[in-house]
């Protein structure tokens, strides 16, 4: 720890002190090495997630709820990292998963790996702006590179581009736990992102979670499904399938209470009681007359349906729903048409819903209502089973990734081989690069381009193979032109990645070098730490002399 630069000596008196007793302040060459060794040391906890053969982590939460993940992302935020440099890798692993949604854990090794190979400079006292300014070229020349090798997709032959999506959602799963059905949930994934609008939004995909029966029997909806909600007295009573029916979605209160909180009325005898007490059941029956009028066979509501209500309903062939979610109602929406209704008073056919078929179903051991055949199905949803609520989850996380490839694919038409050949094709390139330039930026650029070999190099270690004789086969298969090779666990070789068919967007490469770029370059940047004591409330008046 350096002595505090802030406290500094006065001609002709003590010392001048601006920082609060207690305050940390370390600085120069050791602290940009300490952040690095810091990020190196949070890197590591997840290096052994990545790839086809990569292992899964096991957190335990302060309340005790287990999560198994092997996603680079899910790992860094619940591993409560308190470190200020760290945390910059929960932040970039955090910006991947919400901007691309994989490639969580390559982001992350390649940050940390190029930090690492700055430290022979940095002790050998180069400054840190030199080193920061390569690194910026190297991450220009290198997204270039990436966009000039990267395979268009063909936008108008629907069945080549369905057969790419799927290809790119079985590698984003061939690291996950769900990979033995990869297959599987690839054209699942890709039937979900399809059944969307131009706009794909991510919330108009549902996913609820079963336990019991095994992965396979995980089912994609084609419209909107999603659990029975709390029922009252007469539920039992209600048809459980209608076909064309007209949907009533509302966020009315069907319950027998007294219109307004808190009123007071007074009254002197009976009669006026009674007339208090049959006003608030004439209002009630108003609004249920006012839905059976209108010829909706499904009522949904936000808020909850009283006994009155749901009796009523059944009385007259009617199925209602109360305490339905938001997101629920929001897709529900989307599917069948119609819109939230506020009151009774007006229900036009306009703002009814209809679907083909509603039914409510057994789904393991709950009871699943189901919307299907809607004329504006822009919607879906997903039932995941499985055994273990942990190992649902993580099919969740494994979907949500799929999914993300699946909608960036879509939008940005350009795909590249994984399995770390984009990787040691970069870095092939930024040796190119660096033998055009002279000085230390050449060094620095070669330096960058090495650390991009970490990919492939941990690809070999999770999998149990001889790291350093693949990248020396590596090397020299893109030295010889062969762009696309790169490692191929399952027969345990060097192959051709594009005609094997692990294809990823362009963009999760793109995005991954951009932002490991951007935090190794700020880490390095920073070459003090302030840390300020917190306030103690009755703490002595006055700051003493720091450290």
């Amino acid at each position: 720890m350096h002595g505090n630069k802030f406290a500094t000596g006065m001609p002709g008196g003590g010392p001048l002190i601006i920082l609060k007793d207690g305050s940390e302040n370390a600085q120069g060459t050791t602290q940009v090495l300490s952040n690095i060794k810091a990020c190196s040391v949070v890197a590591d906890s997840v290096r052994t997630t990545l790839g086809p053969r990569g292992m899964d982590k096991l957190i335990i939460l302060p309340n005790g709820d287990p999560i198994i993940s092997n996603d680079g992302a899910t790992v860094l935020k619940n591993l409560e990292i308190v470190h200020p440099a760290a945390k910059t890798l929960v932040d970039i692993s955090a910006s991947q998963d919400s901007e691309v949604g994989d490639g969580t854990t390559t982001v992350t090794l390649l940050t940390a790996e190029i930090m690492k190979n700055a430290v022979p400079f940095l002790e050998e006292g180069v400054h840190p702006q030199l080193i920061v300014k390569a690194y910026r070229k190297a991450v220009d020349c290198a997204l270039e590179h990436v966009e000039k090798i990267a395979v268009k997709m063909p936008q108008n032959d629907e069945a080549s581009m369905r057969d790419i999506l799927v290809k790119c959602a079985v590698t984003s799963l061939n690291s996950k736990l769900v990979s033995a059905h990869k297959e599987f949930f690839g054209e699942m994934v890709v039937d979900a992102v399809m059944s969307l609008d131009k706009l794909l939004p991510l919330s108009m995909i549902g996913m609820k979670k079963v336990t019991g029966g095994g992965l396979t029997d995980t089912i994609l909806v084609k419209g909107v499904a999603f659990q029975k909600t709390f029922s009252y007295a007469g539920f039992e009573m209600q048809e459980k399938i209608h076909e064309n029916p007209k949907i009533a979605l509302l966020n009315i209160e069907l319950e027998l209470k007294s219109e307004k909180e808190n009123a007071e009325v007074r009254v002197t005898n009976v009669t006026d009681y009674q007339s208090v007490v049959d006003a608030e059941w004439n209002i009630l029956y108003e609004k249920l007359e006012n839905i059976v009028q209108s010829g909706a066979k499904i009522v949904l509501s936000k808020l909850p349906i009283g006994d009155v209500a749901t009796q009523y309903f059944a009385d007259r062939g009617i199925f209602c729903a109360g305490r339905v979610q938001a997101g629920d109602m929001a897709r529900t929406m989307k599917a069948c048409g119609g819109s939230i209704q506020s009151s009774t008073g007006d229900l036009r056919d306009e703002v009814l819903g209809t679907c083909g078929l509603f039914e409510e179903k057994q789904v393991g051991s709950e009871r699943f209502n189901f919307f299907t055949g809607c004329p504006k199905a822009k919607t879906c949803t997903i039932i995941i089973r499985g055994g273990a609520q942990q190992f649902m989850d993580e099919t969740q996380r494994s979907l949500h990734d799929a999914i993300m490839i699946v909608r960036r694919a879509c939008k940005h038409d350009s795909i590249v081989a994984g399995g770390g050949a984009v990787e040691m094709e970069v870095s092939k390139h930024l040796n190119e690069v660096s033998r055009r330039i002279h000085g230390k930026q050449a060094t620095l650029i070669r330096a960058f381009g090495k650390a991009l070999e970490v990919i492939p190099m941990q690809l070999c270690h999770n999998g149990g193979l001889d790291a350093t004789e693949f990248l020396t086969n590596l090397r020299h298969q893109h030295a010889e032109g062969n762009v696309w090779a790169g490692i191929d666990l399952d027969n345990e070789c060097v192959s051709d990645n594009m005609k094997r068919c692990v294809w990823e967007p362009a963009l999760v490469k793109t995005n991954a070098l951009r932002a490991a770029g951007d935090a190794a370059a700020l880490i390095i940047s920073v070459d003090q730490t302030i840390k300020n004591k917190k306030s103690t409330v009755n703490g002595p008046p006055g700051g003493k002399r720091g450290r």
